[in-house]
């Protein structure tokens, strides 16, 4: 039997190679049957940092179609890592996993304590009136309509958003690939860069609803119009500090994002 080898290349960085048995099918069935990892942004031995696809779960979920994930992925080559923190299905960006249990469990204590510092981008609809401010909103699951959140000023929990405009435009902005070919081209909509001092589900996407600005390609909480106008929903992990889990050195993980 032949095989093929699928080299993961990231600067400065040496990733093992993926040996898988030689198949005739084509390369999208390939992947299908032998998922990639996805890039990586640091490797030491005690952590890694992922850059995630939309589209991927960060873990696996209920059935065997939702069993492909990241961290089943990475577990390929490096079976030890485990999921310190998620990033939802369709949102991409900077994602860490602990590679021993003594890493894992003082990064994922970072992430309790606050004392990590995330920064996200995304694509709203309309035009803010202003050019920066915050979001406090309480937020719990919304029990009868899983998986959506709510915001629940009685029983939720203390959520807050800072939010910054970085540019101001319309959907006929944005490349072919993105943008839907029927979306209005003069559709307004909002570049900002998002700083979460909490970390609830949805947050984020929950948040911008909240005031009348849904993220682009939002499928829970976007209102037809604004869902469809995208290929993807347009938020992505950018910015990560942290300290690392040895010897306590800040360190800073970024990836630019794709829209």
């Amino acid at each position: 039997m032949g095989f093929i080898t699928i080299r993961t290349e990231v600067p400065s960085l040496s990733v093992p190679s993926i040996v898988f048995p030689f198949s005739r099918d084509p390369p999208h069935l390939l992947i299908r049957r032998f998922p990639v990892l996805p890039p990586v942004l640091h490797l030491d031995d005690r952590f890694i940092v992922l850059d995630k696809p939309t589209g991927l779960l960060s873990v696996p979920g209920i059935g065997p179609e939702k069993a492909d994930c990241l961290a089943s992925r990475v577990n390929v080559t490096y079976p030890e890592a485990r999921i310190v923190h998620r990033l939802d299905r369709d949102t991409s960006g900077v994602i860490v996993m602990g590679r021993d249990a003594e890493a894992h469990r003082e990064l994922s204590r970072q992430f309790q304590d606050r004392e990590t510092e995330k920064t996200y981008h995304a694509l709203i609809g309309g035009h803010p009136k202003e050019d920066a401010g915050e979001i406090d909103l309480p937020l719990r699951k919304d029990l009868d309509d899983p998986p959506r959140q709510m915001v629940d000023f009685e029983r939720g929990k203390a959520s807050l958003t800072k939010w910054i405009v970085t540019s101001r435009g319309e959907i006929g902005d944005l490349n072919d690939a993105l943008a839907a070919p029927d979306a209005d081209p003069r559709m307004p909509i909002t570049r900002l860069e998002l700083t979460p001092l909490t970390g609830r589900s949805h947050q984020l996407r929950l948040h911008l609803k909240s005031i009348g600005h849904p993220i682009l390609g939002d499928d829970l909480y976007a209102p037809d119009p604004l869902r469809a106008a995208v290929s993807r929903l347009c938020l992505h992990a950018s910015r990560l500090d942290l300290t690392h889990p040895g010897n306590a050195s800040p360190m800073s993980f970024r990836s630019p994002p794709p829209f």
